[in-house]
C-alpha cells in the first residue's frame, strides 16, 4: 500500500502532466484533499504533508477534526449542507461548495451577518442533470445569481458539480466543459460584482479531465488520502 507522501507526489505529477496537455500552470490548479474517510491522524498528517486544504461533506464527522485541526490549513465544506446545520459550519469553513437553493442562502447571510463575516460559497449547479444529484439546473443559475444579489454578505467565488462515475474518465468531459461555458456566460452578463473564477470539478477517478477543462480546484480522496474503514 502506497504511502501518503507517495500518494501525494503521484497526484501532483498527475497534475502536472494534465496541466502541461491544455497549456495550463500548475500553480492555477489547487488540490483539495478530502478528508470524509479518514482519521483525524491522518488529517494531521495530511497538513503536516503541506496539503493545505481540507474538505468534509458533513459536520456530524468533521466535528472532533475541526476542533482539533482547524486552527491549520483552510477548510471546504463540500456536502449538502441543510440549513439546520448552517450554524455548525458558519466561521469555522472559508469555503463552502455546496450553495443550491434559495433558502440555504438566506440563512447563511442569516447567520453571517450575525457573526459578522462574509461567506465565500461555490454555486453547485447539476451540469449533467442526474436526479441523484442536487445542484441547480444550469438555466437556473442567472437567476439564481439575481435572487440573491442583495445578500451582501454571500460572495460567489466560483461554481461547483460532480460527473457522473464513469468506466472510462473521458466520457466525463462535456460535463466540465459545460461548467466552465457556463461560468464565461455569466461573466459576460456580469451578475456578480466580481468576474466568477474558480471552478471546483474533478475527483479522484476524473481529475485530469477536470483540469484540461479549466479546473482550479479538484477535490480528492482516496487517491491522494486514501480510504480507512471506520473513520
Amino acid at each position: 500500500m502506497a504511502t501518503l507522501q507517495e500518494r501525494i507526489a503521484r497526484v501532483e505529477e498527475r497534475v502536472a502532466r494534465a496541466c502541461a496537455a491544455s497549456g495550463r500552470d500548475v500553480a492555477d490548479v489547487k488540490v483539495i484533499a478530502v478528508t470524509k474517510y479518514v482519521s483525524l491522524e491522518t488529517v494531521s498528517a495530511v497538513l503536516d504533508a503541506g496539503l493545505e486544504d481540507i474538505a468534509e461533506s458533513r459536520w456530524q464527522d468533521a466535528e472532533h477534526k475541526w476542533n482539533a485541526l482547524g486552527h491549520q490549513g483552510t477548510w471546504h465544506f463540500i456536502g449538502h449542507l441543510q440549513t439546520n446545520k448552517v450554524k455548525d459550519v458558519i466561521g469555522k469553513f472559508q469555503y463552502i461548495h455546496s450553495l443550491d437553493r434559495l433558502s440555504l442562502a438566506r440563512e447563511l447571510h442569516k447567520k453571517a451577518e450575525a457573526a459578522g463575516l462574509t461567506v465565500n460559497v461555490f454555486l453547485q449547479v447539476n451540469i449533467s442533470g442526474e436526479d441523484t444529484k442536487f445542484g441547480l439546473p444550469p438555466e437556473a443559475v442567472p437567476g439564481f445569481l439575481r435572487e440573491i444579489s442583495g445578500l451582501h454578505r454571500i460572495k460567489v467565488v466560483g461554481l461547483m458539480t460532480m460527473a457522473p462515475y464513469e468506466a472510462e474518465p473521458e466520457e466525463t468531459r462535456p460535463v466540465f466543459r459545460g461548467l466552465r461555458e457556463l461560468r464565461d456566460e455569466l461573466n459576460l452578463l456580469a451578475l456578480t460584482p466580481e468576474p466568477i473564477q474558480e471552478l471546483s470539478m474533478g475527483m479522484s477517478n476524473d481529475f485530469e479531465v477536470a483540469i484540461q477543462e479549466g479546473a482550479t480546484q479538484v477535490r480528492l480522496g482516496t487517491v491522494l488520502v486514501g480510504h480507512e474503514e471506520g473513520a
